[in-house]
């Protein structure tokens, strides 16, 4: 946390000190740490994943070594305890500038700046400007980083001052984006030229999915308004690469460079090379979780009736809306009962009926003991409790509450459909079996491969004679096999660069970077072979297999199940346009591997195209 204003000097005596309780020891010490010129400044570089260089370098203050006030933190608890906050910030500033000025570090300088220094008094002054020009700085190359330590109280105020630091050539980054809803609302008002991921989302990327949509969503509003993003606290190869290939510009943590005193200028080889590899990482399943949708989905809105209203008006109603199934009745904002359409219509049809009911209340024909269902429900829950009702509500449907309180309604006929639309599309993204991913994932890391024109090895798994096991033995037999060969493949692949998923039923289909993909999809076989062996028994393995009657009631003898592998190399260049065209071709090679008898892997090294 920098201010930005520039004082010339902070030479005063201790009694001229603006501490009201400058004559305790803390007090003392703190103010003569400023006045001394005892604080120090390191710098942690910024790089840039697309020219794999530093363009920036972010200045951090550090008090006296072996002293209480070495931390940033304590620095700052005991400015905002002693009320000079405002006075310690103009002293990082100084400290950092002439820093940055003395190394000669190149780019531009990132320096932290609390809300509540943008509103000091000398920040436009013109001392900063004049300081910068003094170290040969020019303020176009200074980016003021905007952290949310301190709330914003004053917005009006804090728009002007940034206004005017634009105008004179500064830029601004918000820190810490995600840490709070405030900085979200600054994002949209002040619109930064940099926004900083916290690293709370950075950290565990590659393999947390949550994290990955967030900062996917993040990437998203950034490319929206023309702001650059900073992943700031990446630490790991793994969340360096998924960064980078989220297409997030710039990172920052302890992998890139720890902040220290004199940095490099120029970025490792070793990082480089980290960051030039061409394989890209396997993203964690990022499939939509479909348990957490509610029945606020299904909800209708319909004008409810009181319960004095007329069963002409009602009867009117349902004239008029020939969608409507049902009329709920409510008192109050409470639902206290739901009048079925058909049962209303054909009691106002009988003979003299409508004479004798159309000017009564319409409680009269309600069911007083509507089902009632909160909208924060999961479409799971609502189902659950649909089917445990009576049979009636399957018919009427259900009232939607809010609270209590009448929010709508709901057809189970809605609710049926939409379960069925939930697994479609589960069973697309994520196999409900092996909860691998699913075909929609297969297809898009398979574009990516493509898009990035990087060269891998698209391999199909397929299980021979799974199909009359599955009949003799049972389907939980033949969900156990492919729950094993399921196991077996997520054990031989690298997770990070290999892409394994579960097309359905007994196909998988494996995307291998790994140079060693041959050895890996041996070494499958071999496992396949030695864990079906003491999934089937001895009785199997001595017979080597097991006689069943086929469709014409003849007796045929069938093998083990066994294992076939299609492979097919991809090549970094345009013969493959789509996943549609890769997963043809590794179709076509998995069915040569089953010509094969027993387990086999079948290596397509004919030229395609």
């Amino acid at each position: 946390m920098m201010a930005l204003a520039y004082a010339p000097s902070f030479h005063r005596s201790p009694i001229e000190s603006p501490f009201d309780e400058w004559r305790t020891p803390e007090a003392r010490h703190f103010y003569e740490l400023i006045e001394e010129s005892r604080l120090s400044a390191v710098f942690q570089p910024i790089i840039d994943f697309r020219s794999h260089s530093y363009i920036a370098f972010e200045g951090l203050i550090r008090g006296p070594k072996n002293t209480p006030f070495h931390t940033p933190k304590s620095l700052f608890t005991t400015a905002d305890r002693l009320g000079a906050r405002r006075m310690l910030e103009r002293a990082c500033r100084e400290t950092i500038f002439r820093a940055f000025a003395r190394l000669h570090l190149p780019g531009k300088l990132f320096i932290n700046a609390s809300p509540d220094s943008l509103g000091d008094e000398s920040i436009l002054d013109g001392s900063t400007e004049n300081l910068l020009a003094q170290l040969g700085l020019s303020p176009n190359r200074v980016v003021i980083e905007i952290t949310e330590n301190q709330h914003i109280n004053d917005s009006p105020g804090i728009h002007q001052a940034i206004t005017q630091l634009r105008n004179l050539g500064y830029q601004i980054a918000i820190d810490d984006l995600g840490e709070g809803f405030a900085n979200l609302r600054m994002w949209s008002e002040i619109h930064p030229d940099y926004v900083k991921i916290d690293r709370h989302f950075i950290d565990g990327i590659a393999e947390d999915s949550l994290k990955h949509h967030f900062v996917k969503a993040m990437q998203n509003l950034a490319e929206s308004c023309s702001a650059t993003i900073v992943a700031e606290g990446i630490e790991s190869e793994a969340d360096c690469l998924a960064v980078r290939d989220l297409g997030i510009a710039c990172g920052q943590g302890y992998l890139i460079a720890m902040p220290v005193s004199d940095p490099r200028r120029f970025p490792s080889d070793k990082l480089v090379q980290t960051i030039k590899q061409k394989n890209i990482i396997v993203f964690p399943n990022t499939s939509t979780p479909v348990g957490n949708t509610t029945v606020r989905r299904l909800t209708r809105l319909v004008d409810p009736v009181s319960p004095e209203t007329f069963n002409d008006e009602v009867y009117r109603r349902f004239d008029d809306d020939p969608e409507l199934m049902s009329m709920p009745v409510v008192s109050d904002e409470t639902p206290i009962g739901l009048i079925n359409r058909h049962e209303m219509v054909d009691r106002m049809a009988r003979p003299y009926h409508r004479e004798l009911y159309g000017r009564k209340p319409c409680v009269q024909f309600m069911d007083s003991s509507p089902l009632c269902i909160d909208e924060t429900s999961t479409i799971q829950e609502a189902a659950l409790i649909v089917s445990r009702s009576a049979r009636r509500h399957i018919y009427d449907g259900f009232i939607v509450t809010q609270d209590g309180r009448y929010s709508g309604i709901g057809s189970a006929h809605d609710l049926m459909g939409m379960i069925t639309e939930m697994q479609m599309q589960a069973a697309r993204y994520a196999n409900p079996l092996t909860q691998l991913p699913g075909s929609v994932p297969i297809n898009e890391h398979i574009d990516r491969l493509l898009e990035r024109r990087i060269g891998f090895h698209a391999c199909y798994f397929d299980i021979d004679c799974f199909k009359p096991f599955n009949d003799v033995f049972g389907y939980r037999k033949g969900d156990d096999i492919i729950v094993l060969l399921a196991r077996t493949l997520t054990e031989i692949i690298n997770p990070l660069a290999d892409f394994c998923g579960h097309i359905g039923g007994d196909d998988f289909m494996v995307l291998f970077q790994s140079s060693d993909w041959e050895s890996r999809c041996h070494e499958a076989l071999r496992l396949f072979d030695l864990r079906i062996q003491e999934f089937v028994g001895p009785e199997l393995l001595a017979d080597n297999g097991y006689f069943a009657e086929n469709r014409r009631g003849q007796m045929d003898f069938h093998s083990i199940p066994c294992l076939s592998i299609g492979a097919v190399h991809i090549p970094g260049n345009e013969l493959f346009e789509s996943h549609r065209e890769v997963s043809a071709a590794a179709a076509e090679a998995k069915k040569n591997a089953k010509k094969t008898p027993g387990s086999s892997l079948f290596v397509e090294r004919r030229k395609l195209g």
